[in-house]
Parts: C-alpha cells; structure tokens; sequence
C-alpha cells in the first residue's frame, strides 16, 4: 500500500466516524455506530451502565462500567485503564476487523483495543450484559469473540470467574487502582497460585500479603468466615482444564462486589438501598496474624490472647532468635531442637487444631489417600515435615504433606483444620503424657456438660409428656389430696402400698421409723447440709444400702402442691446421669424425699461446694405460672420477672450452668473489679474486653485447649441472652457444642446486676426470711 492509498483510508474512516449517530440508553452497538463520550449504554433491566467517566479529582477520561441505579457512581470494570483520553474527545467504536477500539483525538491510532479479528468485517456485536459482563459477540452464531469479565480491574461482581484456564494459560485476577483518581493498574493483585495444592493469595509487589489458602471442600481455608448463605452459590473447578472461583447470587436484586482496593485490603459489600451507602461485612487481611509470615517459618501465630505474644513455636520447635523473640519479633521464626532426630528413631506426629494450615505452594496432594495412610506416607519419607486432610468437610479426605518450612500458619476460634507435626520421641512423649494429664480434666468437663444437657432434654420431654396427658381424657381426682385420695395416709406409717396412693406412681413408700432409724434419729452427726428444700442427712438401711434423706422443712412455704409436682417430677427422670430417686415418705406433718446417696458428692460440689436447689415449682407446664419458685441466678428473666415459662428458660437455667463449670464460680458470687455483677455480667464484661480467657477456673492450669473453652463461654452468653427469641433452642445447643460451625455474636444478657441486700457472696444469705423457698411477685426477685 502505498502512501496515497494509506491516506485515502484514513481520511474515509474518519469520515465515516464523524456521520455515525450516537447512540444512548440502549445496551448493544455494532459496527456502524459509535460511543460518543456522554453516550451511556444501559443493560436490558437496567443494572448497569457504559460509558466515558473521570475518577475523583481527575480530568481523564476512561471507558467504564458501572451500577446505573446506585445513585453514588460506583465504577466495577475499565477498559483502557492504563491509556486514558484526554479531553472529550475520546469514542468507542467496533473497527474493520470486528474487535473494540477506544480512539482519543488522533482517530489514527487506537488508544485501546479488544485484539479482536475476523475475516469478514462487520460481522460482530458489542452488548453490555445485566450481570454488568460487556461482551463482543459473533452476528449469526453468537459467539463470544470477547468479554470484559476476562479482564477484571479492582472488582469481582457475581458470576466473575478469576483463575487460569490450565491449557492456554490465560490468567483472570484482580488488581488494584493506583489511586482513587487513578485506575491504573496498581501495586496489589488478588489472584490463584496453581502451584503445589492451589491457593488464593493476595500480593504486594511480587511479595505475598494475604494468603487465603487453599480450597478445603466448602470454602477457602484462610477464610473462617465463609459459610453457605443466602446470597452466595460457590462454584470452585479445579481439574486438567480449569481452577477457577465463581460467586453467583441467588437473589439479583441484590448489588453485592468484592473490591481490591490500593491500600491493598480486600473487601466485600452490599448496597442498601435505604440508607443509600455500601455496607461492608468482611474483609481481609484484618488482624495481625492475617499478615504473611507474621512469626516467620516453623511458628503459629494466634491473635486471641492480648496478654501473650502472639508467635509459638510448632510442636518441636524453638525460637530461631531468642533475643528478638522476647522482644516481641517473631519474623525469623523457629527452627527444630537441637540434637534430635526425626527419621526412623521413634518419631511421630502431634496434632495442632483449629489453624490455618501452611502455604502448601511446594506441598504434595494425593486425593486418593484417608488420614491414616496420609499419616503413614509422612512417616516414611524423613523430609516430610506434616501432613492434613486436603478436605475439611464432615469425614475429610486427601492428603496434603509438607516438605521443608512450614510458613504463614495461624489459629482460628471456632473453624480451621488440623494440622499434625512431626516431632521427634521425647517431644512426642512429652505431648502424650500433657494429653493424658489434661484428658481427666477435659473429660470431667465433657461429662458435666452432658449431664446437665441430658438433665434439661429430660426435664423437656417430661414437660410435654404431662402437658399431652393432661389434653387426653379427664381423670377427676386423679392427683388429690381430699380425704379418700390422700398421700398423707392418715393414722398410719408409710407404706409400699399403691392402692392408697393418690400419687399411683412406681416410687415405694418408706416408712417414717425405718428412715428415722436409718438416719439415727436426724442426727447432726448425719447431717450432709441444707439445699432449696431443707436439709439432707446420709442415711444406711437395714440391708446396708446408703440413702440420702431430703426433709422438707416445715416453714419451707412449699405445700402439698410443690411436693406432689416434685414426686411426680422427678419419678420420671431415671437416668443414670441423674441421682436416682428410691422413693418418699409422707406421715403427718413430714414430707421427705430418698436419694441414692452420693459418696463423691455431685457436680456442684466439684465446681464449688454448694447444694443444687430444684428450680421447677408446681405449674410450670403452663406458659405462664402462679408462682415464681426457683434458685436465683439460675431463673431466665421472663419467668423470674412476669411468671412465663417456656423452653428456652431452660436454655437460661442451662447458660448459667455452663458459666459455673468453666469458671468454678457461682453465679451470685463477689467480683472485686465490680461488686454489683454477677457472674453472668461479669463474664459479659471480659468478653466485650476480649478477656474472656481471665475467668477459666485456673484449676485446670493450662491443660485445656483455650480455643474450646472461649467458644463453650460464647455458646453460655448464647444461652443467656436478655430476650427469648434471641437465644438457640437446646437441640441448637447440643449441635453447636459437638461441631466447630461458626457462632453468632451474642447480645448482652439478663440479669447483669446481682441483688443489693445480699450480704455475701452466699445466696442463702439475705434480708429476706430464711425459708428454703420465697415466692417471687413480678416486680421483686426473691433468693431461696
């Protein structure tokens, strides 16, 4: 082509360009139309906009996409980033060869283009789509010749894929501005690292910042928070073709986007139309620990203890640089013991919960392989240095081993995976024998949680046992007390005689000489102590069998109602976590209940020696009671307040248990730092503080994994929230407290204040009467 061909051409294309009409609110153009800067393509719905734009205080101008009905102009995707126009001049149009072309004021060279070509020209349609995707498609066949979604900038909106096609290579990421004015390609890029078994990380530079790790089944296992949820429908591919991450969206009425912005944070929002402002809720990197390499290799950094550096050592490791380490930098690491082996001299590996597991960039992956051969294919070759499932979901499978450091690993309080270390023999049997020390420990606390549990889901199905009872057919008298129907038997010692008890329950009656020979004759010397119903004495029968006697006290103020409610109550709850109730005796003017006798005492006694009183009163399967009846502390504030009874007061009751265990303290007990609290307000107050750690009955010493712990006090504030609707429901407790799913943050609870006329620390202590039961009106709690 010669000279005066070339500018014929020229000349010709720019007067085609100058007769092309405008085109504005429509959502496609092809080949012989143009965007005119201050044209807007609008997507089919109208969710997304096209066109010229100039960030902040900048007066260039860029092509762009963003949300056409979100007021403050949010831009997702730019094309010419990188080679902004100046002025107004700028235009997009499809050129001869098909593909998309921005031209500044010199219409001769391209100041961006799709590097799109066809053979035959005109043949292509440019669309933007509503998921906010703009697209080149091939007229007839519609084909896509090109997408902007291959080309992110800062943002990922739903159904973005970033990620490597494996077999051109073609790599999607985001990357971010350079500045608010400047949406040229920045410093910080959020990508997949298909090395070694795949992970997400986020860079500055060529150097990792964050590292969200690798995809362990149902989210990424850097990212705790990820959980299925309404909005989001994951899609993760990683196979011979593709490794890739899409988030679709369920409900597209909602404007949810990720964004990478320059100072290098990754952040995720929804648009709340009513209050017209992004709202954020997650982002990363947040905390200390999120930081790559925070405490250097061989080391785990956990955030959660305010009053401890945050870098430890992994099992079998020390400080590399011990100076710099009590000073509180831990960016050299640790490094392996000295003068150990950990190749074929008895070796094995001890378990580190709950973490992030290592960057496994240069990790072997073998999808094939459970645990336990996972375990012995590490044990077999001597540079392996740890091993974790690949999988985190329920029964995880695939192996992942690690050869060399192991970097950037940190823990997490409620999610994370186990990650188990090779050690070698002395410092494997030094984690044997912890575990052993600590495993009564935790064990005891194990059953008392499953005591209690299983005590409130029996007191539950009893609870709608009598209530369905009571909707069948009517049984006049059935439990009276009247003359003829009377479980005091007039004139005559108890007895084992069903016919004349109006109670018709299993229980044997006993009569009152053989339980007042058994306890000589209520001695002192019998004497265990005085609960809610009045004193207990230890007792031997005839046949040598031990019994534990509780004597209702005559000004007790709990009449023939409480006691029939109690017997009856209670002969339903036969279980062998529970103490086991022999029978009761009923002879003039004494009402006493026989217990199996407890030589090692019972739960509270463990936690800090004082009686458990009954918390159920007569007409508590109703929703709302007569009478308040209970041990203050441990009565939920609906019932203790206005008389109403449901489930979930149970829940409250079970919270302040759960408090009592971890802490070894009584809820109604004195706390130098804040008299007025109790232990359900003090312990709010440290977990608002992020001390929650400081109550843990120090009893324990430091055999208990501390992760645990925390989230059994979180589970208790759960259970003890001020409103009824707000707290879970048993069976919710049960699940949570056998998994490690996320927690919700729980709301501040009831009954922070503890009575003002008490004396002491002790309950029983007050200026009210000394009865074992007071009964409480709606506006006055009352202790027993």
């Amino acid at each position: 082509m010669n000279s005066s061909q070339y500018w014929s051409k020229i000349t010709a294309l720019l007067i085609f360009l100058l007769h092309l009409p405008s085109c504005i609110s429509i959502d496609s153009i092809t080949s012989n139309q143009i965007i005119k800067d201050g044209d807007v393509l609008v997507s089919s719905r109208k969710r997304f906009a096209l066109g010229f734009f100039s960030p902040g205080n900048s007066g260039k101008r860029y092509v762009g996409v963003w949300y056409n009905k979100v007021p403050e102009q949010t831009i997702v995707w730019v094309a010419n980033r990188d080679n902004p126009v100046n002025g107004t001049s700028g235009v997009l149009v499809i050129d001869g060869d098909g593909g998309l072309v921005i031209y500044g004021k010199d219409r001769t060279i391209p100041l961006w283009s799709a590097n799109v070509t066809l053979s035959s020209p005109k043949n292509s349609t440019a669309k933007l789509l509503d998921t906010g995707n703009f697209v080149l498609f091939q007229n007839g066949s519609q084909r896509v010749l090109w997408e902007g979604f291959d080309y992110p900038s800062n943002t990922m909106l739903p159904f973005m894929k970033i990620g490597l096609n494996r077999r051109s290579r073609f790599n999607r990421f985001l990357t971010s501005w350079k500045s608010q004015d400047d949406p040229g390609t920045g410093n910080c890029s959020y990508r997949i690292d298909p090395n070694g078994f795949p992970q997400l990380f986020l860079y500055k530079g060529r150097a990792p910042w964050w590292r969200a790790g690798s995809w362990i089944g149902h989210r990424w296992s850097g990212v705790p928070e990820m959980t299925p949820n309404f909005i989001f429908n994951v899609s993760f591919l990683n196979n011979q073709d593709e490794l890739s991450i899409m988030y679709g969206i369920t409900d597209d009425s909602i404007f949810s986007r990720m964004v990478l912005n320059e100072s290098g944070i990754v952040e995720r929002s929804t648009w709340h139309d009513q209050v017209h402002q992004w709202i954020k809720f997650w982002s990363a990197p947040v905390e200390l620990c999120d930081n790559y390499g925070k405490c250097g290799p061989n080391s785990n950094c956990d955030p959660y203890h305010a009053d401890k550096f945050e870098c430890t050592c992994l099992p079998g490791f020390e400080p590399k640089l011990l100076r710099e380490w009590y000073l509180r930098d831990g960016s050299g690491g640790c490094v392996r013991k000295k003068g150990v082996s950990v190749c074929q001299n008895g070796e094995g590996f001890v378990k580190v919960s709950l973490v992030k597991a290592p960057d496994s960039s240069t990790a072997r992956v073998n999808l094939n392989l459970g645990l336990k051969e996972c375990e012995e294919e590490c044990l077999r070759n001597c540079s392996c240095m740890a091993y974790s499932n690949a999988y985190d979901l329920q029964g995880g499978n695939g192996c992942v081993t690690w050869y060399g450091d192991l970097m950037d690993t940190r823990t997490y309080t409620n999610a994370g995976q186990d990650l188990y270390v090779r050690v070698d023999s002395i410092e494997l049997a030094k984690y044997a024998k912890k575990s052993n020390g600590s495993l009564s420990k935790k064990g005891k606390l194990a059953i008392a949680i499953t005591s209690i549990l299983v005590f409130f889901l029996v007191i539950f199905i009893a609870y709608w046992s009598v209530k369905m009872k009571r909707k069948g057919k009517e049984r006049p008298n059935l439990f009276s007390f009247g003359a003829t129907r009377s479980i005091y038997l007039e004139n005559s010692p108890c007895r084992t005689d069903p016919d004349d008890s109006g109670l018709k329950s299993d229980l044997p009656f006993f009569d009152l000489s053989t339980i007042s020979a058994a306890t000589k004759n209520f001695s002192n010397s019998n004497r265990l102590g005085e609960g809610g119903f009045g004193p207990v004495y230890r007792g031997v029968l005839s046949t040598g069998t031990e019994i534990a006697v509780k004597r209702l006290c005559k000004n007790s103020g709990q009449g023939n109602e409480e006691f029939k409610n109690e017997v009856l109550l209670i002969a339903k709850l036969q279980h062998r976590n529970l103490v086991r109730m022999l029978g009761y005796c009923v002879q003039d003017e004494e009402k006493m209940l026989i217990y199996e006798y407890l030589p090692n005492k019972s739960l509270d006694s463990f936690i800090f020696n004082f009686g458990m009183a009954r918390i159920f009163g007569a007409n508590q399967i109703e929703a709302n009671t007569n009478r308040v009846v209970g041990t203050y502390g441990y009565m939920s504030p609906e019932y203790a307040m206005e008389g109403l009874f449901s489930v979930k007061s149970d829940v409250y009751s079970f919270g302040v248990l759960l408090l009592e265990i971890i802490t070894g303290r009584k809820n109604t007990g004195y706390y130098y730092d804040n008299p007025d609290s109790n232990l359900v307000g003090h312990v709010w107050d440290l977990w608002k503080e992020g001390r929650a750690s400081e109550i843990i009955d120090t009893s324990l010493g430091e055999s208990y994994p501390i992760s645990e712990v925390l989230r059994c006090i979180q589970i208790a504030l759960l259970c003890v929230q001020e409103y009824v609707d707000d707290r879970p429901t048993m069976s919710k407790v049960v699940s949570v407290l056998g998994n490690d799913a996320a927690l919700p943050s729980p709301r501040k609870p009831g009954f922070l204040l503890k009575r003002s006329n008490y004396t002491s620390g002790d309950p029983s202590t007050s200026t009210g009467d000394a009865n074992s039961i007071n009964y409480v009106t709606c506006t006055i709690v009352e202790a027993r």
